[in-house]
């Protein structure tokens, strides 16, 4: 901050003293400048960011004899602009600094002193001083001819400016950070005329009533008055300051190749993992902007920031997507075949894998199979055959399902499921002789029916076997079916084909554990085709169904 800028401040104390500024005279103001030039140390300029268009009274006069005594004094005027579209050798453009009025000093007082336009730019995104004009067709902004005035009447030099004749502001100070000093002190003499020597001395509003306060970038969304910003844009242009910002282009492909490497990490690493990236991002690139903004040099603050958290909620709605479609996957390829309780189990089940290989589990497993199909559907039209196997085979589905079974497979007219896989299931012994029963019921019932209509009829065959088998997913990664293999499963298969129209044979396996609650007749001990010991094996009669499924 440059100590030789004072800023004399039109401040609350001021208007108390003096009352409403609207009903100020001229004659302050030339008493200010007698003050400050006519005495031995005068300051090198005074400029008054005050607009002084309209002439007011007999007073006036007096600012002007004072003004015409000195000639280091700057006046603030304004230019009013709008957008127009200009045509120069044939080339049209849109002008949207096309002057459509000057507010100039009043009278004789434009012919006496220097003036400068003290027009104040604000973004249009959070309206905070960033820019400024330094000059426009024939005029020079306030800050300009301040700094002019400063140097003994050399131009100001414009080698920073833009094609449209301005700079980006670089703030050297906050609000009141200038020495300030009210204007009735000065007036009443509190404050010594030496306190001004050499110095540029600017004269603006400092009190929240007189709106002429802007939000400035440096500032955390505090105001600065217009006359700070006047003396930072001072200080710039003595100190030969400016903002450079980078190039958009560059600044593009930077962010555009953080997100590229940041998109990546966000693919591999955990939730947790990216939304801490994405913090260390945007504090970097803060402790960036602050140490390119020493060196006078911006960067767009909001783009990489924006983008990178883009990424981070892309890649955690595709995370969760992407489990939910796993899941969705999991559950298409289990619902066709396995009851509604264990495909909500496997949907609550985060970890459950659907990939190649099997486990070893005790189980189940249920063969039954058509007696009788062969000859029927020699008689019968494909139609009615086909209308007939499937009305038999929703019917095992159903009875497998409502016992909390998994429907393995269907062979032909024959249907294949399993018991406590691919999760435990309480008591599936038992459920599973439960299905073979629900089965024989149904097949009973289904059997009167196809007797009425074809004047044929159809009967069941079921085996129940359980021990050890190797259940899974068993084919290859484009092509995989859920199933169990082992000599449970042979078994269970070799009771089926043993058992006459209409008998459920289950093993000794079945019968021990569950002969409390079972009636059955004792066939004895059988040879199995592919097994060299004989299974002891018994008809199932009834299934006590007290306290059962």
């Amino acid at each position: 901050m440059d100590s030789s800028i004072k800023i004399i401040a039109i401040d609350e104390k001021t208007l108390d003293a003096l009352g409403q500024f609207e009903a100020w005279t001229r004659e302050l103001y030339a008493e200010l400048i007698e003050i400050l030039d006519g005495g031995e140390y005068p300051p090198r300029v005074i400029g008054f960011d005050i607009l002084l268009v309209n002439e007011k009274g007999d007073e006036d006069q007096l600012l002007v004899d004072a003004c015409a005594k000195y000639s280091n004094i700057v006046m603030a005027g304004n230019l009013v602009f709008s957008t127009k579209i200009e045509t120069t050798d044939g080339v049209s453009r849109v002008n949207t600094l096309h002057i459509d009025m000057v507010e100039e000093l009043f009278g004789e007082l434009a012919d006496t002193v220097s003036m400068g336009f003290a027009n104040t730019m604000q973004d249009s995104m959070d309206s905070a001083v960033r820019y400024t004009l330094l000059e426009v067709e024939e005029y020079q902004s306030f800050a300009s001819a301040v700094v002019s005035m400063a140097q003994g009447g050399a131009e100001a030099d414009y080698m920073a400016a833009d094609e449209n004749g301005g700079i980006y502001i670089n703030y050297t100070a906050e609000p009141e950070s200038y020495e300030i000093l009210s204007l009735i002190d000065v007036l009443e003499g509190n404050i010594p005329a030496a306190a001004f020597e050499d110095s540029i001395a600017l004269a603006g509003a400092y009190a929240a009533g007189m709106g002429d306060s802007y939000p400035v970038p440096i500032a955390d969304g505090a105001q600065m008055y217009g006359v700070e910003i006047q003396a930072n844009i001072v200080q710039g242009l003595m100190e030969q300051r400016s903002l450079t910002y980078v190039s958009p282009y560059v600044n593009a492909f930077v962010c555009a190749a953080i997100v590229f490497l940041f998109t990546l990490l966000a693919c591999a690493m955990p939730i947790w993992g990216s939304a801490l990236t994405t913090a260390l991002i945007a504090a970097a690139q803060y402790a960036l902007c602050l140490r390119l903004d020493g060196q006078g040099l911006v960067i767009n603050m909001i783009a990489l920031p924006l983008a990178v958290l883009a990424v981070l909620v892309w890649s955690i709605v595709g995370k969760y997507a992407t489990g939910a479609l796993h899941k969705r996957k999991i559950m298409g390829a289990f619902q066709k075949y396995v009851a509604p309780q264990v495909v909500e189990e496997i949907a609550k089940n985060q970890d459950y894998q659907l990939k190649l290989g099997g486990e070893k589990r005790y189980i189940a497993v249920l063969f039954v199979d058509i007696r009788g199909f062969t000859p029927l559907s020699e008689a019968l039209q494909p139609e009615e055959v086909v209308e007939i196997l499937n009305e038999y085979l929703s019917l095992v589905t159903d009875a497998v399902f409502q016992n909390g079974g998994t429907l393995d497979k269907f062979i032909g007219d024959a249907a294949m499921a399993v018991f406590n896989a691919p999760f435990d299931t309480d008591d599936y012994i038992y459920r599973a002789v439960c299905a073979a029963e629900d089965i024989a019921a149904g097949s009973d019932r289904i059997a009167a029916t196809f007797r009425e209509r074809f004047g044929k009829t159809v009967s069941y065959g079921i085996g129940v076997n359980c021990g050890d088998a190797v259940v899974g997913n068993i084919g290859s990664e484009f092509r995989m079916d859920y199933t169990a293999i082992g000599d449970t499963v042979n078994t269970a298969a070799r009771l089926e084909a043993n058992a006459k129209a209409g008998q459920i044979l289950i093993s000794e396996f079945v019968y021990e554990p569950l002969k409390d609650r079972l009636k059955v007749t004792e066939i004895g001990e059988i040879p199995l085709k592919g097994k060299s010991q004989g299974v002891m094996v018994y008809s199932l009669d009834e299934v006590c169904r007290e306290g059962g499924n």
